[in-house]
């Protein structure tokens, strides 16, 4: 065990907080505990990642393995050895009395099933686990559900249907809420695996994931869409009608407006149940049109002799 590094049994860096490092724990502890994996290998794998785990957990102990690495613990005891001669040499000479602070001790298998061995970090294994030890809850199913942005705006009742370890599939009716955002999650509770003994049913949580489309694309909750217009309507400006998300709405284009313009509509973006609504954006998209009658052609040639604006020349 001494030639593993801890931090690259945990998976974390070098500079992982205590939070990066439970969570981490956690994760492999529910792979590799021998309750649940029943695999060769797998309890020394567990024993293996619960001593890194209660040496890092600990700040002194951690400490030490960072400074020392893998043989930190024959320094401690050297330390801790002269430590107590000194406090001897303190006592036989009339000094007051020094209890010794014990130094870190490896964690062992004995001790995951009392809980954390002397010099290590502290842990509540009920709260560590919950579905580990004794009945055991079931494990989480999780799905991702891709949806239009309009879908996303509307929200409704969609199917979920997710495969079991078993290849047996299982269907879910959800109710998606108005103005579900890209990458939130929904739990439905008691959708996940069964549980043991006493252990309740997992959940099932759900992904969403918005993905654009040729108009609509989704930032956050603002809804970027694109606003086609004629030339003309850009050079004069215009009252255009467009199909928003949120229906039928009319939008300003002031005169002299160009391709990439984005238009601001207040409150036009994605419902949000107890919060303000976001932001519609129309950009600009110039159009012209793809077959010329002979009157538009002579129109736009005068327009061409006419004007003096060179949409290339420099300011």
């Amino acid at each position: 065990m001494a030639a593993d590094d801890y931090y690259r049994l945990l998976g974390v860096s070098r500079s992982a907080d205590a939070k990066e490092i439970q969570r981490a724990y956690r994760k492999l502890a529910r792979t590799y505990h021998p309750d649940v994996n029943k695999e060769a290998g797998a309890e020394d794998r567990f024993k293996q990642i619960s001593e890194a785990y209660h040496v890092l957990a600990d700040p002194d102990s951690r400490a030490q393995y960072d400074r020392f690495g893998p043989d930190f613990r024959q320094y401690a005891a050297g330390a801790e050895r002269e430590h107590a001669s000194q406090t001897r040499a303190g006592a036989a000479g009339g000094g007051g009395r020094t209890r010794a602070r014990p130094g870190p001790s490896g964690y062992t298998w004995s001790s995951a099933q009392g809980g954390a061995g002397p010099g290590s970090a502290s842990v509540d294994w009920g709260d560590l686990f919950g579905d580990v030890f004794g009945s055991t809850r079931g494990m989480d199913n999780e799905a991702t559900l891709e949806l239009t942005v309009e879908e996303a705006f509307r929200g409704g009742a969609r199917t979920v249907v997710v495969s079991g370890p078993d290849g047996d599939r299982q269907t879910f009716d959800i109710q998606i809420p108005a103005g579900v955002l890209d990458g939130q999650r929904m739990r439905v509770t008691g959708g996940g695996g069964a549980g043991r003994d006493a252990g309740g049913a997992g959940d099932l949580v759900v992904t969403f994931r918005v993905r654009p489309d040729r108009r609509l694309r989704l930032d956050g909750k603002n809804i970027e869409m694109d606003l086609p217009i004629s030339p003309w309507e850009a050079a004069l400006g215009s009252s255009v009608s467009t199909q928003a998300p949120s229906g039928p709405l009319t939008v300003r284009v002031p005169p002299g407006s160009s391709s990439g313009r984005r238009l601001r509509l207040k409150g036009q973006g994605m419902p949000q149940s107890g919060g303000k609504p976001g932001d519609l954006f129309a950009k600009v998209k110039i159009m012209v049109p793809p077959h010329l009658t002979d009157r538009e052609r002579e129109l736009f040639e005068e327009l061409g002799h006419e004007s003096a604006y060179d949409p290339r020349a420099t300011s």
